[in-house]
């Protein structure tokens, strides 16, 4: 990447997103901002009570994110932010042109795992499955990569900024 791009790290819970992000940006040289800040009491509220979020509820979540995404344009920044679905990638991409997207995948028995040894996260483990079948993976189209959540958070932030070099 020859310009400063703001990335977002995307993928369902327990991926990763709030650990890879900040070490992603600190390889990168530029600022990190956590998606779960954007969120408004109500959906934190929703979250933490094992209630799945309706797309009317993350709108305002993704438009706060796509806002601070198009400040940072020309500047780069990474940010977390789930994307599961390619309608919240468009509106993110409708705020902030240009966005690429780093999603962190891997097996839902690893991911279920390290979201049981997590504390203090208002994500419980039983959205995960709600979480798989809202996931819409990137499409050919959508600048971004597909990074492996296996390994350390230094090999899997390794991965992430190699494929960011090999994109177009």
């Amino acid at each position: 990447m020859n310009t400063p791009h703001v990335v977002v790290v995307m993928g369902v819970a327990g991926t990763g997103k709030t650990t890879i992000g900040p070490l992603l940006a600190a390889r990168l040289g530029v600022p990190y901002a956590e998606g779960d800040d954007f969120h408004p009491p109500a959906n934190i509220a929703k979250m933490s009570a094992g209630t799945p979020l309706t797309d009317e509820d993350r709108w305002p979540w993704l438009d706060a994110i796509g806002d601070w995404a198009d400040g940072r344009a020309g500047l780069g920044g990474v940010v977390s932010c789930s994307a599961l679905k390619r309608s919240y990638r468009d509106r993110l991409r409708a705020a902030a042109p240009g966005l690429v997207f780093v999603h962190l995948a891997g097996d839902r028995a690893l991911i279920e795992d390290r979201m049981s040894h997590r504390q203090g996260h208002f994500m419980p483990t039983a959205l995960l499955d709600s979480q798989f079948s809202t996931l819409q993976p990137l499409q050919e189209d959508e600048a971004g990569v597909v990074v492996d959540v296996t390994g350390s958070p230094e090999e899997i932030t390794g991965r992430a900024a190699q494929a960011l070099t090999e994109l177009p």
